[in-house]
């Protein structure tokens, strides 16, 4: 994203829109510009903050950098998902695609959100040790697209230093490791410059008990327990 310097007045309307606070004021010459190294390219100035001159433009995005606009702006729709957004459609409706069988989780490791977003080299470095730890990335995830070796969970370099937003580690792994799991991230969350959180996705017991609840409660961490229930849509349930 990028502010025309001939039209901005300074107003200054736009700065508190930027997610990332990539959106600087210069005193010097009254206006606002965009630092690009920071811009995720999320359109969340563009679209809000109504600038009164129109000064507020998106520039044309190649490759790499349009890949921050695939994970950071939702208006964007990824060509191997076929939906806007950074994971995989219908993660947590599993009683449509049957994705998440008893006895196993689905995961998720957000990276960078709420406020600080995160660069693919930092993403990379989650991605290498949670493959290493033995995990099959989510082959439908735009996030796993991007990768040059799926089995150690390498990106394509020339994205290493393009930042987003946030991005969506995705894979299942058996309810059994959770611990496991648990401890390869605290290893790695020294080695990064950001912040992310987890989601587990699983089915309820047979008795409608949460199986991960009582794994989380004996690690000591706190959780939020959020329900999904998908009214079908028209589509048959899975059986």
């Amino acid at each position: 994203m990028k502010i025309n310097a001939e039209l901005c007045i300074g107003c200054g309307r736009c700065n508190v829109f930027c997610p990332v606070g990539a959106i600087l004021e210069d005193f010097e010459n009254n206006i606002s510009i965009v630092d690009l190294k920071e811009c995720v390219e999320c359109g969340s100035c563009l679209r809000q903050a109504d600038c009164p001159v129109d000064a507020i433009y998106q520039q044309e995005l190649t490759w790499p950098r349009s890949v921050r606009s695939i994970m950071s702006d939702p208006l964007t729709i990824t060509e191997e998902s076929g939906i806007a957004g950074r994971g995989t459609e219908e993660m947590k409706t599993n009683d449509v695609t049957g994705r998440f069988q008893r006895g196993f989780v689905g995961v998720g490791i957000e990276m960078g959100r709420p406020i600080l977003g995160a660069y693919f080299r930092d993403v990379e470095k989650v991605a290498m040790r949670v493959a290493s730890f033995g995990v099959e990335f989510e082959r439908r995830n735009p996030l796993t697209t991007l990768m040059t070796d799926k089995a150690i969970g390498k990106f394509h370099d020339e994205l290493l230093d393009e930042k987003v937003l946030s991005t969506i580690i995705e894979f299942t792994i058996p309810i059994g490791r959770i611990i496991g799991l648990l401890g390869v991230l605290k290893e790695v969350s020294k080695q990064i410059d950001t912040v992310f959180s987890l989601c587990f996705a699983s089915r309820l017991n047979e008795d409608e008990s949460t199986p991960v609840r009582e794994i989380l409660d004996e690690a000591g961490l706190w959780y939020a327990q959020n329900g999904k229930t998908n009214v079908g849509l028209g589509r048959p349930l899975f059986k």
